[in-house]
């Protein structure tokens, strides 16, 4: 379990504004830290790994203080088992891919634990090439698998897929769901991409100028419960739900969030992941998939 607590006066486009955030963390959750830019996101993940102090506040983690403003309280980075994956890699040039990993185990850490990962991430193949031979797609499994070296309890993920193409994050997101899932790690993830969001994270925390202004499931969030009238357009299926005798379909129109209704016969066919057409048939919209 994660308390939060902490403010921070931060600097953005329109001047000066307070990161102050106030929530809690369940352990093995997956959360999303969703907003536009500037919002405060990785200032609050850095504030949770204690590459940033806090202004004030605290942070306890399982009941630990990892931070307490009131009592000068601070946990030394390398005391809170806090994996960190940047967005630009930040793999150290000069080692190979065995090397970052191997630099990532704690002294007295278990280091078998870098043959499971190069196993688990298929980098056994690649284990002494250094990261300018790599491809960013194999970058970014290597930054992960350095992340998950040092036995974190604790996951942070600063939009490690914004670079990549879309197959590529297709790919490392079920790479990061296994993971996270067979080590059971609390995890959040900064994101921008609302498909990536509604994949991963269980739930999500929207920041705006400092502040949570909303948070609950993807589904909660992002469904907005309007509707439309005539259209028709292209997105992808995020998930299929049995309702009786109908189907409920959310599909990522561009990065909007769509729910519409579908019989069993336009059903039976479709799977997550699915490209679709919705074609409007008066009010109720057709689902055509596309091959």
């Amino acid at each position: 379990m994660i308390q939060a607590h902490i403010k921070k006066q931060l600097h953005g486009a329109n001047g000066n504004f307070q990161l102050e955030v106030d929530f809690d963390i369940g352990t093995g959750e997956f959360i999303a830290l969703f907003g536009a830019s500037g919002a405060g996101k990785t200032t609050l993940l850095r504030c949770l790994a204690g590459l940033e102090k806090p202004d004030c506040g605290k942070l306890l983690v399982d009941g630990k203080t990892w931070f307490d403003s009131t009592s000068t309280t601070g946990l030394a980075v390398k005391d809170r088992h806090v994996g960190y994956m940047f967005q630009d890699y930040a793999l150290f040039p000069n080692m190979t891919v065995r090397g970052n990993l191997e630099f990532a185990i704690r002294k007295n850490g278990d280091k078998h634990r870098i043959n499971t990962l190069l196993e688990m991430m298929a980098l056994g193949e690649l284990q002494y090439r250094k990261p300018d031979t790599l491809s960013g797609g194999q970058k970014q499994r290597v930054a992960l698998a350095r992340a998950l070296a040092s036995e974190p309890h604790l996951l942070l993920l600063d939009e490690p897929f914004s670079a990549l193409d879309a197959e590529i994050r297709v790919h490392l997101h079920d790479e990061v769901l296994r993971l996270q899932r067979h080590f059971g790690l609390t995890t959040i993830i900064v994101s921008h991409d609302v498909g990536e969001v509604y994949k991963l994270a269980s739930r999500v925390v929207v920041l705006e100028e400092g502040r949570i202004t909303q948070q609950g499931t993807p589904a909660q969030v992002f469904s907005t419960g309007k509707t439309s009238g005539k259209f028709r357009f292209t997105g992808e299926i995020l998930a299929i739900e049995s309702m009786e005798v109908l189907y409920a379909l959310t599909v990522l129109v561009g990065n909007q969030i769509v729910r519409v209704v579908a019989t069993l016969e336009e059903a039976v066919e479709l799977r997550v992941g699915d490209k679709v057409m919705l074609v409007s048939k008066a009010f109720n919209p057709m689902v055509l998939k596309l091959e």
